[in-house]
């Protein structure tokens, strides 16, 4: 979630407890002021106890499980399915970040793997089921409705002004958005480019999956600009300056104390996972 005009940006987050509901937060995000908490709703319709609970990768449904074996599926606070396959508590549970699948743990000493009916998709699926024309060959009409389907609705003047068609809007890189279009606000410009990335990846024709030495550690996201740090893993260069920023000097990976906090470019990794991109774009 965002908010242009004054430069912020929200995360969601869902928390569960002993009093049989689920709390959202958001997590306000702003240059100047840092990092703030908000109270938003509560999710009630639990029996028991919640011991835990997960977003889908799009934010769109909520999934939780609880004391009496039972698994509850949400979107926008309504419940979709209750499943209860397991026969005893439902301790953890987690989507797939790019497929349709759940899974859930239980105390039974089962995990058991849900796949949707792609079918159904939410309300607020993203623009693949929107859009017929390929990316690349967008109008800017077409990436205003993008930035409208994604929330980035306060950017559509800021690139009508800029004359953004699919095209350009492929190619928009951090120094673009800083320096050309002149967006000042870190997370605004780590959620276009986050967007941007997604919508390079719906390109690729086909179930694919990405090899997990391209993903930062940190974020599991595709790195764009990665860095090696002292502890010899690679990281996407903002994720690994944040994680430092905060006083942290342990390892991501190991969680050893960090030698050393300088980060070398891994130009030969960057390299491959262009190369990669390209080939499955063809």
């Amino acid at each position: 979630l965002s908010d242009g005009e004054r430069g912020f940006t929200y995360f969601q987050m869902a928390s569960c407890g002993q009093d049989n509901k689920i709390k959202l937060w958001l997590i306000l995000l702003t240059d100047f002021l840092g990092v703030e908490l908000k109270y938003k709703c509560t999710l009630n319709g639990h029996s028991a106890p919640v011991l835990a609970c997960a977003f889908s990768y799009d934010g769109q449904m909520l999934v939780s499980g609880f004391i009496i074996t039972n698994i509850i599926l949400q979107s926008t606070g309504n419940t979709l399915h209750t499943l209860s396959q397991h026969t005893r508590y439902v301790t953890t549970c987690a989507f797939a970040p790019c497929r349709p699948l759940l899974a859930t743990g239980s105390m039974d000493k089962t995990v058991n793997i849900w796949q949707f009916d792609l079918k159904q998709p939410c309300a607020g699926n993203t623009v693949e089921n929107e859009f017929k024309v390929a990316v690349e060959d967008w109008s800017e009409d077409d990436v205003s409705a993008w930035l409208c389907a994604e929330d980035l609705a306060d950017f559509i003047g800021l690139f009508k002004k800029n004359n953004i068609d699919g095209k350009e809007l492929l190619n928009l890189t951090k120094e673009s958005l800083t320096n050309e279009l002149k967006i000042e606000s870190l997370g605004l410009r780590s959620k276009v480019l986050q967007k941007i990335q997604e919508l390079r990846m719906k390109m690729i024709s086909g179930p694919v999956t990405i090899p997990d030495e391209f993903l930062c550690p940190i974020t599991r996201e595709l790195m764009e600009d990665p860095v090696i740090a002292a502890d010899g893993y690679s990281y996407e260069r903002e994720a690994m300056e944040n994680w430092i920023s905060t006083k942290r000097r342990s390892s991501p990976m190991t969680n050893l104390p960090l030698p050393s906090l300088m980060l070398t470019p891994n130009r030969t990794l960057k390299m491959t996972i262009s190369r990669w991109l390209e080939t499955q774009q063809k």
